[in-house]
């Protein structure tokens, strides 16, 4: 996927006088860098369910990862509209960041392949994967879906000085 580049906005409501918008550049640093992130699908029903997971960020896209029989995996069949996000837990310093769009479930074995590096890299040997039948094969045999998420909107929330900048794409 080609990387874009978004339209920013400065939302000046929910901010600081001296806020300026946070730059796609470092949006990006972040979430290449982030170890942890927030997974929120829709259960059948309606009702939104929430799950820590792991993530990569490569050519412009989030990926993550999660069993056939898992709510996440369940969910994603029904409604594939997502939201992650990744930041800190503290109030004063860092930004946090939404990001909005679609799953949609990686089954070539090439890019499985570059992914499962790109997740060694990040975490480490523990989070080794072979690919084989269009997912993550794990040593145990256990098998997991590999979903990308192009980002469709944007939002960092910055917090010293306070801001909230938008990102919106294509």
């Amino acid at each position: 996927m080609a990387q874009q580049t978004p339209r920013t906005e400065l939302d000046a409501r929910y901010g600081e006088p001296r806020a300026t918008a946070t730059e796609w550049g470092r949006a990006v640093t972040l979430l290449t860098e982030a170890e942890l992130f927030w997974l929120t699908t829709v259960r059948p029903e309606g009702r939104p369910h929430v799950t820590p997971l792991l993530a990569v960020w490569s050519d412009g896209a989030l990926y993550f990862s999660t069993g056939a029989r898992e709510r996440k995996a369940r969910n994603l069949a029904q409604n594939p509209e997502v939201v992650l996000t990744t930041g800190t837990n503290a109030l004063h310093g860092g930004c946090d960041l939404v990001v909005e769009g679609r799953a949609v479930r990686v089954t070539d074995d090439a890019r499985l392949t570059a992914l499962a590096t790109a997740w060694e890299e990040k975490y480490g040997a523990d989070w080794h994967f072979d690919v084989r039948d269009g997912a993550f094969a794990g040593e145990r045999g256990n098998v997991a879906y590999v979903f990308e998420v192009a980002p469709r909107t944007a939002f960092g929330f910055g917090k010293a000085p306070y801001s909230q900048t938008r990102w919106e794409f294509g």
